[in-house]
């Protein structure tokens, strides 16, 4: 494309649910309330997990990461996406895009990379429960943390340098909710073959290689759990690790579903898929931070108990 069809964007038009304006309120309401269940659900277990000192382990300690993980997540996009909901100028400057594509892409491999420690974690304290202190000590707890959100911010802060040095043409409409790394880099008049490789690594170093550990972390859970004599036994050890199932169910399952759906499909009725992948996309921002606290505080003991001293704490002091 010739260089006199190339123009400095200086904003980028967000197209989000612009053809459907009903469900622009409706959905408004929707992620308002599921916001509010976010920052109060993560919120509550982050404040847990800091004051309850039963709950100083491993697996709260990257509990409260995941809460904290979360609410940064949703508060990357949700806020501008609301007010692009009630709004006839749905824009977003240059500079305010990347630095969106950054925080979302940053927090979204972070939490890759933690759910595969937590998987670790959750092996160790199953397969190996005697030496559990020993290789689970707080060294090695932060330091795995550290480094999960040490990976989300190196491969963010690439792909995000490499996508804004690209040069955009006057088409400046971003067919999504916010600025998803991947509906910006087909807006560029050039080559991105390069930067699809880029995130094809990434991908497979941030997200496939923690999913092949959660694989193999649980498939040794299992077999272990398999081999307990009692059936109070299994079903104990399994509780242990059922809540973080879980939520790699939800996470995984809803990031599959959204990038290795067959390509054929989009060329039948690709206003109607459009629409349809949006609102799945919404779904894996919205509805996973907002489910992983109610999972977690629904399937433990020891968060309810937690829980429930914080409330008569509060209780009393009144």
């Amino acid at each position: 494309m010739g260089w006199e069809n190339q123009t400095i964007l200086v904003e980028f038009f967000l197209k989000g649910l612009s053809g459907y304006p009903r469900l622009e309120v409706l959905f408004f309401v929707l992620i308002l309330l599921m916001y509010v269940v976010i920052l109060l659900g993560n919120g509550t277990l982050i404040i847990l997990s800091i004051l309850d000192s039963r709950l100083h382990t491993p697996m709260y300690f990257f509990l409260g990461n995941l809460s904290f993980l979360d609410i940064c997540y949703t508060s990357t996009s949700i806020p501008s996406t609301l007010v692009s909901f009630l709004s006839e100028r749905k824009t977003i400057s240059f500079s305010g895009c990347a630095v969106q594509m950054f925080l979302g892409l940053a927090m979204g491999t972070t939490e890759c990379v933690l759910l595969g420690m937590m998987a670790f974690d959750r092996y160790v304290a199953i397969c190996n429960p005697l030496r559990y202190l020993i290789i689970m000590n707080r060294n090695s707890y932060v330091t795995m943390a550290a480094g999960s959100w040490l990976s989300g911010v190196v491969n963010s802060a690439v792909q995000t340098a490499f996508v804004v040095r690209l040069p955009f043409c006057r088409n400046n409409v971003i067919n999504h909710f916010s600025c998803e790394i991947l509906a910006v880099m087909k807006l560029a008049c050039a080559d991105i073959s390069g930067n699809e490789f880029i995130m094809l690594v990434a991908t497979t170093l941030f997200t496939l290689m923690p999913l092949l550990l959660i694989v193999m972390s649980y498939s040794l859970i299992v077999s272990s759990i398999l081999k307990i004599h009692s059936s109070e036994g299994r079903s104990k050890a399994f509780s242990t690790c059922s809540a973080h199932l879980t939520v790699v169910i939800i996470f995984y399952g809803t990031i599959l579903f959204m990038y290795m759906k067959p390509k054929s499909k989009d060329i039948l009725n690709s206003d109607g898929l459009d629409a349809t992948d949006k609102l799945i996309s919404m779904f894996y921002g919205v509805m996973t931070p907002m489910m992983n606290p109610l999972i977690y505080s629904l399937r433990n003991k020891d968060v309810k108990e937690a829980l429930k001293n914080l409330l008569s704490r509060i209780l009393i002091c009144k």
